[in-house]
């Protein structure tokens, strides 16, 4: 894999190609689960909103497609995330935002603030175990080495954006 894709060429273009998909799959998957935005975790996602977002993503795409491997440590954590969207989309959507809202914050009133935070390690932890020894035993491959450190990179962005919605939570409850 080189270490540029030159614009235009084929590796540009297969590399565009992923991440528009994998970018597209974030914000189809996010669209489906939280349509006015209210459940979504990233504030500059939220601000952007879908026409800013998509324009945004779009102008992303183009020009990380000149990196192959950072673009595919990219590609591999947004299909990861839309992975993760999708699983719950269906729940988000059937109940409504402020349902679902609603519904997670009277759960975790009612839930130790250890034990979920023991569960949200154990989860990325167990994700960021894959994703090192992805990167462990294809560090001689650089694919194998952004897939792995884009697996490892999915872990901490649920890390990261389920502590941020946990304190939105608990400093909305008091």
């Amino acid at each position: 894999m080189e270490e540029t894709a030159p614009f235009g060429s084929t590796a540009y273009l297969v590399t565009l190609s992923l991440l528009v998909f994998a970018r597209g799959m974030d914000l189809l998957s996010t669209r489906i689960a939280t349509p006015n935005l209210v459940l979504e975790a990233n504030p500059i996602a939220r601000r952007l909103g879908w026409t800013w977002g998509g324009l945004f993503n779009l102008l992303f795409a183009g020009l990380l497609a000149c990196w192959p491997v950072p673009a595919l440590v990219v590609v591999t954590t947004s299909l990861m995330v839309a992975g993760r969207n999708f699983k719950s989309a269906w729940l988000m959507r059937s109940l409504g935002e402020e349902g679902y809202q609603g519904l997670i914050v009277g759960v975790m009133a009612q839930t130790s603030l250890s034990l979920y935070l023991a569960c949200l390690i154990g989860e990325t932890s167990m994700v960021s175990i894959v994703g090192a020894a992805v990167m462990y035993f294809g560090r001689h491959q650089v694919a194998l080495l952004a897939i792995g450190l884009g697996i490892v990179a999915y872990a901490a962005a649920v890390a990261f954006y389920t502590l941020l919605s946990l304190w939105r939570i608990r400093s909305k409850t008091g």
